[in-house]
């Protein structure tokens, strides 16, 4: 009779087991190593250049969709010609900037099946003590579960007041070139 109850308490914490969801990706994990390469590209004195979007991060750290987006981008003549489609920083939105202060990364809610992750930081403050420059900049990051991995989908900035989506800007630089 014991052994009927040992196999049966057996049996049920395995199939309680079993039945437990298996917890979800980090999805901070790649908005921090996509923020430690703008760090060290931002860092005074100068670091070496990190690209955002090389072959081993397209690969590791975002989505198929995004990369394949960022591949089209970057097959048109003039981004062969430049080496990016990009020619600002999608990061920190900016062509110029300081050093990164204070930078916090944190996941701000779900959103279309994404999480959103916010990173902020202060990008402006060697341009001078006025409020314009020592306030808070961000950048949202739409991070999906990929292969059961966290990945970033899209990469969100804002723009003279208006969301602006990595994904259309890159699809904007495809569509003008062909």
């Amino acid at each position: 009779m014991k052994t009927v109850r040992m196999l049966a308490a057996i049996a049920a914490l395995a199939l309680g087991t079993a039945a437990t969801p298996v917890l979800a990706a980090d999805a901070t994990e790649p908005v921090r190593a996509v923020m430690a390469a703008a760090e060290a590209n931002w860092a005074d004195p100068p670091q070496d250049f990190q690209d955002y979007f090389s072959e081993e991060r397209l690969a590791s750290l975002y989505s198929a969709d995004l990369a394949a987006r960022y591949r089209k981008a970057a097959d048109t003549p003039s981004a062969k010609e430049m080496g990016t489609p990009l020619d600002w920083d999608v990061v920190v939105n900016a062509q110029d900037g300081c050093p990164l202060q204070d930078v916090s990364i944190a996941p701000a809610g779900q959103e279309n099946g994404a999480t959103r992750v916010v990173a902020r930081f202060r990008a402006l403050t060697c341009f001078g003590s006025e409020a314009e420059y020592q306030g808070f900049q961000e950048a949202h990051f739409l991070v999906i579960e990929e292969g059961g991995r966290a990945v970033i989908d899209d990469i969100v900035t804002p723009m003279d007041g208006e969301a602006q989506s990595l994904k259309d800007q890159l699809d904007i630089i495809a569509a003008e070139a062909g």
